[in-house]
């Protein structure tokens, strides 16, 4: 059974794994083993963003187990206060299983409780199983970040992606 909810301090071994997977995959932000994290200092994130009404980091457990997770992250700025910037990852283990897609629905559900009207992420453009998935669940490519990330020697494309869910 998948449970989707938010994380506690407790999750933070199950969740550094799940984030080294993730970028074990060449398509995150950070290289394969780039990343140290440190137990208390995840943990005191955690516990950071829970206190926050409109961030959050949710996780996506499989019979007791972390596969997946997902930064909720609004900004502080009145102007763009009513957007939030998005960051997932799904262990290696539990791809193609729903578990992104369990996690944009659970957040788009809860990100219109709190009264967000937009979601923003980027992508590695040739990340096209990432792409799809977010095309799936409504996000549309607004731009091109170019040459925005340099990876193993080659400059690398990004897309800006958004879905509006204020709307009726």
């Amino acid at each position: 059974m998948l449970e989707i909810r938010k994380a506690i301090a407790d999750d933070t071994s199950q969740l550094a794994e799940v984030m080294k997977s993730a970028e074990e995959s060449g398509y995150m932000l950070f290289n394969p083993g780039e990343r140290k994290v440190s137990v208390e200092g995840f943990a005191n994130f955690i516990d950071k963003i829970n206190i926050e009404v409109r961030s959050a980091l949710f996780v996506a457990c499989e019979n007791g187990k972390i596969s997946g997770y997902m930064i909720v992250q609004q900004d502080k700025p009145e102007r763009i206060s009513h957007r939030a910037y998005l960051v997932v990852g799904v262990h290696s283990e539990s791809r193609g299983k729903g578990i992104g897609k369990a996690l944009f629905s659970h957040v788009e559900e809860w990100a219109r409780k709190v009264g967000f009207h937009r979601l923003d992420l980027t992508v590695i453009a040739e990340n096209k199983a990432a792409v799809g998935l977010y095309q799936k669940m409504g996000f549309q490519i607004e731009g091109i970040k170019q040459d925005s990330l340099l990876i193993n020697g080659q400059f690398i494309d990004e897309y800006y992606m958004a879905k509006l869910i204020g709307r009726n």
